[in-house]
């Protein structure tokens, strides 16, 4: 045999290797960095009940018992008209309004994230059958459920019932899909529960592609588009959804990335908010997640480039130096918890991973991993990388 024909299929061979081991000693790293912390929590939360939103009612909700209510951040009474429509104040949370329902799913989140988590770590199918316990609660129990849209959500009080944006608060979703995902793949729900998980969310899928305001949050410019793209591309990947994952890529080619960014890997539409360091960093989060969920052999988002340079490594390039320091920061301080960022990016592992860079690794380690502010839990929908490594290498 000619040895020289072995030279490429050894090299291909060298590269597969030296790329498995650089991810299984990012995993160990992972787990070293969280798994007290993880165990911790999770000892906790199997403790815990199911909360769903049926526990929570509110007066100026036009949706019933099963349906997600929340309302506009930045919207508040108008001091010269009490009685009348509320007016915006951007980047000033109203602490008055009506968050119980957004509570509860971000309690989902990271209740469901972190058991399946503990479950990665030890194997105990205690943690899972807990994680299981509580999506039962959201999606399944027909006296706990909750209906599969946000017509309700991001509502303005004498303005508007709901309204697109509100889609945003399902972006807390995410990591129960990508925890049911993991666990199905484990064998470890049954497939009768499986069956009804995947049909609550291709419902959800359904509404959030061809209710008007899901198309407009589709086209929404700014962070809201992107957290648009990145929920429906995942569920529709979690219920094999193949022909919208297809228009998500393209989306994100031939959209969010060309329209969003600037030359030099920043967001512009963030940096105008009165809060551009944290919405810059949520929308990097968002961008990233966009290139994890869909990526795969065939389509590399991570490597994709438009043709005036615009790219993921770009953006990542950008946001480094104020990670790394924020008082670089070339704009004003957020107006509201500019003290509290940045926290255990996404952005910051998941680009440390793929582009092998420990400078980002280390940015994601010292940080806050369990942030318990609110306003950064509303805007940190990723925070138990361990559940999302498995598509790091689906996508190779």
């Amino acid at each position: 045999m000619n040895i020289l024909r072995l030279i490429p299929f050894l090299f291909a061979c060298l590269l597969l290797s030296n790329c498995k081991n650089k991810d299984e000693s990012y995993k160990a790293q992972i787990e070293e960095v969280l798994q007290d912390s993880v165990l911790v929590r999770a000892n906790k939360f199997l403790k815990l009940t199911p909360v769903t939103i049926t526990s929570f009612a509110s007066p100026r909700s036009s949706g019933g018992i099963h349906d997600f209510f929340s309302e506009g951040d930045y919207w508040w009474p108008d001091t010269l008209n009490l009685a009348g429509p509320y007016i915006q104040r951007d980047g000033l949370s109203n602490p008055d309004n009506f968050t119980e329902h957004r509570e509860a799913l971000i309690g989902l989140r990271e209740i469901v994230g972190n058991l399946t988590s503990a479950y990665i770590i030890t194997k105990d199918t205690t943690y899972a059958n807990a994680a299981i316990k509580h999506c039962n609660a959201w999606f399944i129990d027909e006296s706990t459920r909750m209906n599969p849209h946000f017509l309700y959500a991001q509502a303005i009080k004498g303005r508007h019932t709901g309204r697109g944006i509100g889609i945003i608060d399902g972006i807390h979703f995410m990591e129960v899909v990508q925890s049911l995902s993991v666990l199905g793949k484990e064998g470890l729900i049954d497939k009768n529960s499986e069956t009804q998980f995947k049909k609550w969310f291709s419902d959800f899928v359904v509404w959030l592609t061809t209710h008007k305001y899901g198309k407009d949050e589709m086209k929404h410019p700014n962070n809201h588009g992107t957290c648009w793209n990145m929920q429906v591309a995942l569920y529709a990947d979690y219920t094999n959804k193949e022909n919208i994952l297809a228009m998500c890529r393209d989306n994100y080619k031939n959209t969010l990335l060309p329209n969003q960014m600037a030359p030099d890997g920043s967001f512009p539409l963030e940096l105008k908010r009165t809060k551009p360091y944290g919405y810059s960093l949520f929308n990097l989060d968002a961008m990233v997640m966009n290139c994890l969920i869909l990526s795969n052999k065939a389509t590399n988002l991570w490597d994709y480039s438009t043709q005036d340079g615009k790219s993921i490594s770009l953006a990542l390039e950008f946001m480094a130096p104020y990670i790394e320091n924020k008082n670089n920061w070339f704009k004003e301080p957020d107006v509201m918890y500019w003290e509290e960022w940045p926290v255990a990016h996404p952005s910051s592992l998941f680009g440390a991973i793929v582009f092998d860079r420990p400078d980002f690794f280390e940015q994601w380690k010292i940080n806050e991993h369990t942030p318990e502010v609110f306003e950064v839990k509303r805007n940190l929908p990723i925070r138990n990388p361990l559940i999302w490594l498995d598509r790091l290498e689906a996508g190779k």
